[in-house]
């Protein structure tokens, strides 16, 4: 799978701007600022319909216009496509495949990409809501029925966050109204938590490979799923202790018995901060080096291999379904010492496309030669 063009108009900093791509490696070479990052956001756009850099459309909107356009020739399977987003401000965006009209979700999936970027160091040190992004998104990526799953969670968990609000701001308790979202919630959830489990234990393999790979090092490296509903232990109330990679069941059932039951031993707590305690959204993965956990242990170094990594098991495991999705390396090479940077450069090097963006030639090592393009003040040129 590779993108053979690029076209946008008004989008970021571009009036009118498109590329013709093929498969290898391209490199976007320009100062800060100029644009670069921009291309890469547009074309993870079309695979996923939404932007890695900011939660709302409108800032992807050129300032002064009224709406975006962002295109891309698709060459997957020997079939070529043309895949259109309209993206407008205040009113829902129009998706389009060889010129028809489809909706969003009936598009998922002509696109893949995997994305590396700068701000991925969060996954290893920052907050749990990242590395929920990382998983959902790559589940999506995976299983594109998974996006109606995640949004149908998102739209539960703010009806039943505002009924509490409402609860605790009349001192009243319906509990038939709430019982209503708590069912909701259990259902949306318990397929949520299942998705993320079953990705949870195909990645693990790969994330090992990748690690050694770009550190050089042999560390042992772990990950496992952290349920809200279950206890500081990590498992389900009936189930063994843990080993160390042990994630709980993934079977929904017993994920849906286990989120009921926390609803029922945290209503109280639920009710006194009018918030939702339990479910997906406050569930973790933890990341492990060595034995210890990579938040707050590792260095800076073993934090973005385990980042690289955790990308790369993804890489692997959207490659094993039949095609190379389109690999994207933003500004990653200035991030790393030379060692990462050419282990990191071999290993991707074999991909049917990747786009690198850098500030200096000399950034990119040199197994992704390929073709150049200069950017600057959203002009794209060839080098």
């Amino acid at each position: 799978m590779h993108l053979s063009r690029l076209s946008l108009t008004d989008y970021r900093n571009y009036a009118v701007a498109e590329v013709a791509l093929g498969p290898g490696a391209t490199t976007f070479l320009g100062a800060n600022g100029q644009g670069k990052t921009n291309l890469l956001e547009a074309a993870g756009y079309l695979a996923t319909f939404g932007s890695h850099r900011v939660a709302t459309d409108a800032p992807l909107i050129r300032q002064g216009a009224e709406q975006a356009i962002v295109r891309g020739g698709i060459i997957s399977g020997g079939r070529d496509s043309l895949l259109e987003v309209e993206i407008n401000a205040g009113r829902a965006n129009r998706v389009r495949v060889n010129r028809a009209p489809v909706r969003p979700r009936e598009a998922l999936g002509i696109l893949r990409c995997v994305l590396f970027a700068p701000e991925d160091i969060a996954m290893v040190k920052g907050d749990p809501d990242q590395r929920r992004r990382y998983l959902d998104d790559l589940l999506v990526l995976m299983r594109p029925r998974y996006a109606g799953v995640r949004s149908d969670y998102e739209r539960v968990l703010r009806q039943r966050t505002a009924l509490l609000k409402s609860m605790k701001a009349r001192g009243a308790v319906p509990a038939e109204a709430l019982q209503v979202w708590d069912d909701h919630l259990v259902t949306a959830g318990a397929a949520l938590t299942a998705g993320r489990l079953r990705l949870v234990a195909a990645m693990r393999p790969f994330l090992a490979a990748s690690y050694s790979a770009v550190s050089g090092a042999e560390r042992d490296t772990g990950l496992r799923y952290r349920m809200s509903a279950v206890g500081n232990e990590g498992r389900l109330a009936d189930g063994p202790a843990p080993q160390e990679s042990d994630d709980p069941d993934a079977d929904p059932e017993k994920l849906a018995l286990a989120l009921r039951d926390a609803l029922a031993a945290r209503r109280r707590a639920e009710l006194e901060r009018a918030v939702c305690l339990v479910g997906p959204h406050r569930d973790d993965l933890e990341l492990r080096i060595g034995g210890l956990p990579a938040r707050g242990y590792a260095s800076h170094g073993e934090s973005w291999s385990l980042a690289l990594a955790l990308r790369l098991a993804g890489y692997q495991l959207l490659r094993g379904e039949g095609e190379d999705p389109v690999l994207m390396l933003d500004d990653v090479f200035a991030e790393l010492d030379s060692g990462r940077r050419d282990r990191l450069a071999a290993v991707v090097a074999g991909a049917e496309q990747v786009l690198v963006t850098a500030a200096v030639a000399e950034d990119v090592p040199a197994s992704l030669a390929g073709a150049r393009f200069r950017v600057a003040s959203g002009v794209i040129t060839g080098d």
